[in-house]
């Protein structure tokens, strides 16, 4: 009888996994560090940027996120934050919601993370989505913007390379997060850093461990993270844009 119900138990658990891996999101350790690693597809999945409610307030919590995608139809299943932004949220760099510009490109080098050049774009338009240096996006957008698109930086990983200024002996630890997108540019991947790391290992983990040949920064210690599968809704102060994955009615 005991045989019996410890197979049974067996089975059960090893379902659970399955189930667990066949989920969007996982823990991954990459050198003693564990990271949330959430995988999308930007052909199959609804990945959106988000600002402001109807009002032209700022949204700057998930659960207003994901009210507005309820009374619209759909189900908010992950987001993140997605760039850098001033004090009253607007966002420091180029961001395109639905083709409407609110902030232009910033080319030019500045203070802080995001002056770091090179950066780049992270964008959304039709089934195809990228992460681009700033130069190179300009240049690829020049008759029209995306759908959507939210500049930050530094870019971690440029075309295989890490970014130059990237020192592996670096002292700053946060919580980070960051989007790279696969070779093939069919995988989107968003990562947080569940312990405070340095850029050059968060930059490693999306080359060495993802294989993402780019790769760009979107935040530090205001990183935070929707996945409600997980039960993973994490609060604080109000933030600038937002990344988030829709799922439809007709999907669920």
């Amino acid at each position: 009888m005991i045989r019996p119900l410890l197979l049974s138990a067996l089975a059960a658990l090893l379902t659970a996994c399955s189930q667990a891996r066949e989920g969007p999101c996982e823990t991954r350790i990459f050198e003693s560090m564990p990271y949330l690693v959430c995988r999308f597809e930007p052909a199959e999945d609804d990945i959106r940027l988000f600002l402001r409610d109807e009002t032209g307030a700022p949204f700057g919590q998930f659960d207003r996120v994901a009210n507005s995608v309820a009374a619209q139809g759909g189900s908010l299943i992950f987001a993140m934050n997605a760039g850098m932004y001033h004090d009253d949220r607007r966002p420091v760099g180029l961001y395109v919601e639905e083709e409407e510009s609110e902030m232009g490109l910033v080319k030019n080098a500045g203070p802080g993370n995001f002056g770091m050049l090179p950066n780049g774009v992270f964008w959304i338009d039709g089934r195809t989505a990228g992460v681009t240096e700033t130069l190179a996006y300009d240049a690829r957008f020049t008759e029209a913007p995306p759908r959507f698109a939210t500049q930050s930086g530094p870019m971690l990983v440029i075309d295989g390379e890490l970014h130059p200024d990237l020192n592996p002996d670096g002292t700053s630890l946060r919580r980070r997060n960051g989007v790279g997108i696969s070779a093939d540019g069919e995988e989107v991947f968003f990562v947080i850093s569940d312990t405070p790391v340095n850029f050059h290992t968060f930059a490693r983990l999306f080359r060495d461990e993802l294989h993402t040949p780019n790769a760009l920064y979107l935040d530090g210690a205001v990183s935070k993270v929707y996945v409600p599968s997980l039960e993973r809704n994490e609060s604080g102060l109000d933030m600038g844009p937002i990344v988030g994955v829709v799922r439809r009615a007709d999907r669920s």
